[in-house]
């Protein structure tokens, strides 16, 4: 198959951060929708990875080790992004340490938000949270399901609305990097640090992809589930003018009640995997 026709879905998440899949589930997906190759994209953690390589392998998908970190910026444009790491040493110890400390972070965050739901006078079923969080530390989507499912609320987003969006009353903030912690951590496991899903933050400070480069960013998720048209324009125009990568995924999460997966549904297409080999042959030389 030519490339030009092969497609990818570089934004994945596993049972292993906040999605419904495993890792094998999420591989078979992937399959079943016709990816030449996914990036498994969990959040803080890397441990879902050798179980879909081993499946990619069954399956005939190419998978690429990835990660997700959250960052906060300072200042007058304060706002939260997320860095994509493509291409990690999965096996990097300094890049383990510190993924343990946020992990922890996470449990003592998740006990917090629990007290605070308890003091609005909500019990979430313990043994559900626990089903739905799967191998991952819970977090707040896993809070929002479970009140899903117990009929406290009617759906996520109402979860969030009322209660676990910021300043509501069980909101509790995460640990969070620095913009360039986040990046050298993964420059220095030997990845390729992406901005993902940028439009979330664009549009508070144009600048800030200006102001990621230097600091070591090399990628922008250019495709992606909440992107419009202009905004893939936007991006990927951007990416070209400053000599970055595009990448893109669906930032799929897997399926919840009558939701489907969006693995797939964004057509990314293979040259994006390409790219980024490119790179990391580079970084290696």
């Amino acid at each position: 198959m030519p490339n030009s026709k092969k497609y990818v879905d570089l934004h994945v998440h596993t049972n292993y951060s906040d999605g419904s899949f495993s890792p094998t589930e999420a591989v078979q997906y992937a399959k079943h929708a016709g990816l030449a190759a996914i990036s498994i994209t969990d959040h803080d953690i890397t441990d879902g990875i050798p179980e879909a390589l081993a499946e990619g392998e069954k399956c005939g998908v190419e998978i690429i080790p990835g990660i997700e970190l959250s960052a906060e910026t300072n200042g007058p444009n304060k706002a939260e992004i997320h860095i994509l790491g493509y291409y990690i040493d999965i096996e990097n110890a300094a890049l383990q340490n510190v993924l343990k400390k946020f992990r922890d972070a996470r449990e003592t965050r998740a006990q917090e938000i629990t007290g605070k739901l308890k003091a609005s006078g909500i019990e979430v079923n313990a043994e559900r949270l626990a089903r739905i969080s799967g191998n991952g530390t819970i977090g707040r989507l896993h809070f929002a399901r479970a009140m899903v499912e117990d009929g406290i609320v009617r759906t996520i987003s109402e979860a969030f609305q009322r209660f676990l969006g910021y300043d509501k009353p069980a909101y509790v903030p995460k640990l969070s990097f620095e913009p360039k912690e986040a990046l050298e951590l993964i420059n220095s496991s030997g990845g390729i640090p992406v901005i993902a899903h940028p439009m979330y933050v664009y549009y508070k400070n144009e600048n800030i992809i200006n102001e990621l480069v230097p600091l070591g960013l090399k990628g922008i998720e250019v495709w992606h589930s909440r992107h419009s048209n202009s905004a893939v324009k936007t991006f990927s125009d951007l990416a070209f003018e400053m000599g970055l990568v595009s990448t893109g995924g669906s930032d799929c999460h897997g399926r919840f009640e009558d939701d489907p997966a969006v693995m797939g549904k964004i057509k990314v297409p293979y040259s994006a995997v390409e790219a980024l080999k490119k790179l990391k042959q580079k970084i290696n030389a």
